[in-house]
């Protein structure tokens, strides 16, 4: 990803250094550099505030200052942010501090006396690392922002399909890929051969005085993953009433083509009187 002039001159930048030579040093090579927005501060304890207030693209930080050295200053910013990204490049004339400095976080580091050929280059390489990271930043929040917008909008289509169901039909009932049911209502339980307590009638035994050779044909549909529509069903009940069911139904795939389960509606027709003979 590469990034216009103005994005890199335009990035907060502040320098932290109690010795005044240096910040004017630092400040006046970054104004010739184009850079627009430098901010200095020779007060170490300001530095998280002024963090907070102006979310700077890069911190330039002397190591060695009375009172408050930069390695307590890293310290107090990755507590008052601890999930934010550090944009902190050390500047010290200690190699040693070099190592201790970058396990403390910062990102970078410049040495003392100044190469300004390297000063230019660090800030220029390390904007663009900062830069880069605020439009991934970015990128992931708005991603964020939309899958949210789509589960909402999948939410409410679902709430508005299942309303729409309930008022065109008696029940609804699904399953799952292994034929276990996670909703249903009416008499479709017994359909399937499904006992009152929920557990499966592995003989095949009639239940109910459902027409067996009808239940079976729908059984057989719903494990050859095919889709019926208005399947007529009846059953006749122990005071002789005959019952007659409609039902329909679909398979539920994923977004992989793979089966998850079945869905359907169902109605209860008109009962008649069954005429003894």
């Amino acid at each position: 990803m590469t990034f216009e002039p103005s994005e890199i001159v335009g990035a907060n930048i502040l320098i932290v250094d109690d010795q005044i030579a240096n910040v004017q040093l630092l400040q006046q090579l970054l104004v010739e550099e184009g850079y627009e927005r430098v901010s200095s501060t020779m007060n170490p304890h300001e530095v998280c505030a002024l963090q907070r207030a102006n979310d700077y693209d890069l911190i330039l930080l002397d190591l060695l200052m009375p009172d408050m050295d930069g390695f307590e200053v890293m310290a107090a910013l990755r507590i008052d942010e601890p999930e934010s990204y550090l944009p902190v490049i050390v500047i010290t004339a200690q190699p040693d501090h070099k190592v201790r400095a970058l396990q403390c976080g910062a990102k970078d580091f410049i040495s003392k006396p100044f190469d300004l050929i390297e000063v230019k280059t660090r800030i220029h390489n390390m904007l663009e690392v900062r830069l880069l990271y605020k439009k991934l930043q970015h990128y992931n929040k708005k991603l964020e922002e939309k899958v949210q917008e789509r589960t909402a909008a999948l939410r409410e289509s679902e709430a508005r399909y299942l309303a729409l169901t309930e008022l065109a039909c008696d029940w609804f009932w699904e399953q799952d890929e292994n034929g276990n049911f996670t909703k249903a209502g009416g008499p479709v339980l017994e359909m399937l051969a499904v006992s009152d307590k929920g557990s499966p009638n592995d003989a095949g035994e009639a239940v109910g005085g459902w027409d067996e050779v009808a239940r079976r044909e729908l059984k057989a549909r719903i494990a050859a993953r095919q889709p019926f529509l208005d399947f007529v069903l009846g059953r006749v009940d122990s005071d002789g009433t005959r019952q007659r069911y409609q039902i329909s139904g679909q398979p539920i795939f994923n977004c992989y083509c793979a089966y998850v389960g079945y869905r359907g509606v169902g109605v209860e027709l008109a009962a008649v009187e069954l005429r003894q003979g």
